[in-house]
């Protein structure tokens, strides 16, 4: 646990709560063009400062904050935010309302969540209004920076290739990956972009279909081709990366490929994702929408590719996905 903690139901602060500076929580100071500013909204302040210094250790990001979902859409009119994190349980404007809010004023915006015990359902109905991901507080320290860094990821908009894709009328390929993360969020951003083209997806609609596809394509690199359980994540050090980096250069594990089948048309896309490792029991498959599984690692990647895909289907052998993405009437 790092010497910073926040006073949420589970964790007793270790530490007296740090003040802001004279200047405040959100000093007014010449921002650098290569700084990625993210906006924290909670209504406790010593949660709002454990967030705060988690963003704060990536380099190049500069964090304003805000106390509930009214004082965060003001922030959001001035500041030029990357991201959003907020909580879910605030007076006034809680984290649902404001989800909404930023994906009808800022359709652009991702918001991640920081859910607690007892917020499960008002998350899924958040995912559901707009919002692009979540974290559970208890693996907030753990987990954050890497679910900011793959939203921001997917979020981004390569505009030098809308002339071509304007052309697209429909589209069937297949791609072969190696097991190299890398490789995820810039195909993810390929395919984002002929989904809007085609309008098979409305731009504020974009970044959730790419937490999905990102999701469902790490699910087969990592569990699937390199067989690496979730509970390695559970200790909160690198064992997860440790053990995946060491995998991707021995035998079995690093012969293997994903294999990604696209079909676009003007009716739907469908994307079906097939590792090449042993499968799994897909009856045994958890729930993940079930309160008791929402806060669990191994089901918060599967419960972002149904709540933004139209289907999702796992073959009988547990080692490929169909993912069904609908065109909405206008």
């Amino acid at each position: 646990m790092s010497d910073l903690a926040f006073d949420d139901q589970y964790l007793t602060p270790m530490t007296a709560v740090m003040t802001p500076d004279a200047e405040g929580e959100n000093p007014s100071k010449p921002v650098s063009p290569a700084e990625t500013t993210v906006l924290v909204v909670d209504d406790s302040s010593t949660s709002r400062l454990f967030a705060r210094r988690l963003v704060e250790r990536l380099p190049g990001f500069r964090v304003v904050v805000a106390c509930d979902g009214r004082e965060a859409l003001v922030v959001l009119g001035r500041e030029s935010c990357a991201a959003v994190v907020t909580d879910l349980h605030m007076p006034g404007m809680d984290g649902l309302e404001l989800v909404e809010a930023i994906a009808d004023r800022f359709p652009l915006v991702p918001v991640i969540l920081m859910t607690a015990q007892g917020s499960e359902d008002i998350a899924v109905k958040a995912l559901q209004s707009g919002a692009a991901s979540y974290v559970s507080k208890r693996a907030l320290e753990k987990d954050l920076a890497d679910t900011l860094e793959r939203v921001l990821n997917a979020a981004k908009v390569d505009r030098r290739k809308q002339g071509l894709l304007e052309c697209v009328s429909d589209l069937d390929c297949t791609f072969v990956l190696e097991n190299d993360a890398a490789m995820v969020p810039l195909l993810v951003t390929h395919l984002q972009e002929y989904m809007v083209r085609m309008k098979l997806c409305e731009p504020k609609g974009r970044l959730r279909l790419g937490i999905a596809l990102e999701e469902a394509l790490l699910n087969g690199m990592h569990h699937g081709n390199l067989e690496l359980s979730s509970a390695l994540r559970q200790d909160g050090g690198d064992l997860y990366q440790r053990v995946g980096a060491e995998r991707r250069r021995t035998a079995p594990f690093a012969a293997r490929r994903l294999h990604v089948h696209v079909k676009m048309d003007s009716a739907a896309a469908v994307f079906v994702i097939r590792d090449e490792g042993p499968g799994f029991d897909v009856a045994a498959l958890p729930d993940p929408t079930d309160p008791e599984n929402m806060l669990k690692a191994s089901g918060r990647g599967l419960l972002l590719i149904r709540t933004f895909m139209d289907e999702a289907t796992h073959n009988a052998t547990g080692n490929e996905i169909r993912l069904v993405r609908r065109r909405r009437n206008p």
